[in-house]
């Protein structure tokens, strides 16, 4: 098998397991998400899911804990807000100044991550 097909979509994700970015990695895709503005936890779970052509499928045993943790990080803020028809109401959360930093160093962390698998990986001429 090739090096790209090794690499496609369908098999990331167990190159991320395998190298051990996948709980450092969603930290930064749900502060990623909410940098488009603030989600309850089931609208996360959706744009995690859309935005990565269902490959991210998170659940509720791993998010909410990480939410929680985020949160105490200050880099969340959590608002209960009331529905309409009835509904109880949903906490929603929103990014902080300080999760906007930490979003930007995990941007930049990779960066430098898949500059240093892809030169190794698909090094030029291969």
């Amino acid at each position: 098998m090739s090096i790209a097909a090794w690499l496609s979509i369908r098999n990331i994700h167990l190159f991320l397991m395998y190298i051990g970015v996948v709980k450092i990695d969603l930290d930064g895709l749900v502060l990623g998400v909410l940098a488009n503005g603030p989600l309850h936890g089931y609208g996360i779970v959706k744009a995690l899911r859309a935005q990565s052509g269902d490959l991210f499928k998170v659940g509720e045993g791993l998010l909410y804990p990480l939410l929680h943790r985020l949160e105490d990080d200050q880099c969340i803020q959590a608002e209960w807000q009331t529905t309409t028809e009835g509904r109880p109401p949903r906490k929603v959360y929103a990014l902080t100044e300080m999760g906007r930093k930490r979003l930007a160093a995990r941007r930049t962390e990779w960066e430098s991550m898949r500059s240093a698998v892809n030169t190794i990986l698909l090094p030029e001429g291969a």
